[in-house]
């Protein structure tokens, strides 16, 4: 549990610092769910396959707060699907938590766009905001 509370921590204070939009007092879990519970863990648990592929090259970031399989790789696919179902169960519930509506959870996917692309390690690749892939330096 105390794991779980460390990384919701940490993905509420990535989301917070991300852009004024979501400031740590106006956007947060309001409530803890099983699913958002479930989701955390599920990321936790994957969170070092997922860089590797990113080292690898067969994953990148997008600019959608997303992660792609660049390269049609049946791992990474599967990998890819697990983590973007993961993701937009957190971004859909902050959203429906704070009241966002649909545009929210643009802004949401936004914020996390570019914290993942800010955190991404060198030789990672992310989408800029035009679509463009890119290694980061």
């Amino acid at each position: 549990m105390r794991r779980l509370c460390t990384l919701f921590l940490s993905l509420w204070l990535v989301l917070s610092a991300a852009t004024p939009f979501c400031a740590a007092a106006d956007y947060d879990f309001k409530t803890m769910t099983p699913q958002i519970e479930q989701a955390l863990k599920n990321r936790q648990a994957r969170y070092y396959q997922l860089q590797g592929l990113k080292r690898e090259g067969l994953v990148g970031e997008n600019n959608k707060g997303y992660v792609t399989d660049l390269k049609n790789n049946t791992s990474a696919s599967t990998l890819v699907t697990a983590e973007n179902k993961d993701r937009r169960v957190l971004y859909e519930a902050l959203a429906e938590q704070n009241m966002l509506g649909a545009s929210g959870l643009l802004e949401i996917e936004r914020a996390f766009a570019e914290v993942q692309s800010e955190k991404a390690e060198p030789g990672d690749m992310v989408q800029s905001s035009s679509g463009a892939w890119e290694r980061k330096k």
